[in-house]
């Protein structure tokens, strides 16, 4: 079976994106499932978190052609790998800018190992150029994650229209497949006023689990590891392992 390719998306930075990769990944990973985490920002936070540092290939490499998927794929640990970014990346999007097809890129290479893995998440760019639409164009799904705070929804219209346009004429098969609530405070009057008009908004498309604020999350990245690695009895973790059982759950019955 073919693995659920799922990009983590917000144009808004500060939501959460890397955070969730690494840590829905590593739960995935924990629950059995084979797992590539795909590093497509620029800023390399996912990489640096998992200690990767100026890596010898990577999905820049592999986007120009100078990079074979097999090469650019590290093993974190067995059954659970990443493809690096690194800050050339930034020149990308105009370096590419030419290339016939150059949408589908990255899909090109990701086929390739997609009978590899049972999950593929991809940390996109809080941006919506070429390299978010190429981790579109890739993806089955997009899963937002949304702050509780005031301005979450605010300029998701431009991000779904631009989903919707990746839909008509590059990927039929892309949906929407979840919103999840990240650095949440129950304490907060604000953030359960939002995260009841998160949820009006959104119906069923939101995911139960809401990820609360907690610095273990923030702490982990300085020690190169995910959370559970980090402190596995930390509310981060009981969150993220949540997520983890929801999403397996949900991609599962929409197999």
């Amino acid at each position: 079976m073919s693995a659920q390719v799922i990009s983590i998306s917000n144009h808004k930075g500060g939501v959460g994106k890397t955070t969730s990769v690494v840590n829905l990944g590593a739960g995935l990973h924990q629950l059995g499932k084979k797992v590539l985490m795909i590093d497509m920002d620029p800023q390399a936070n996912l990489s640096q978190s998992l200690g990767v540092f100026e890596p010898e290939n990577s999905v820049y490499k592999l986007l120009r052609g100078a990079s074979t998927i097999e090469d650019a794929i590290q093993e974190l640990e067995l059954d659970l790998h990443m493809i690096p970014s690194e800050l050339d990346l930034s020149g990308a999007e105009l370096e590419l800018s030419m290339e016939a097809g150059r949408e589908f890129i990255l899909k090109g290479y990701i086929n390739k190992v997609k009978e590899d893995y049972d999950y593929i998440l991809i940390d996109c760019p809080p941006s919506l150029g070429l390299l978010t639409i190429n981790a579109f164009t890739t993806s089955n799904q997009v899963f937002f994650p949304l702050q509780a705070q005031f301005l979450a929804t605010q300029g998701l219209t431009k991000l779904l229209e631009v989903i919707e346009k990746v839909q008509q004429r590059l990927n039929s098969d892309l949906e929407i497949g979840g919103v999840f609530i990240t650095q949440y405070d129950q304490r907060k009057i604000l953030n359960r006023n939002v995260r009841e008009a998160i949820t009006k908004h959104f119906g069923d498309k939101l995911f139960k689990t809401v990820i609360r604020e907690n610095v273990a999350l923030a702490e982990a990245p300085s020690k190169q590891t995910n959370i559970f690695r980090y402190n596995p009895k930390s509310n981060g973790a009981k969150d993220y392992w949540d997520l983890a059982q929801e999403v397996l759950e949900r991609t599962v019955i929409n197999a």
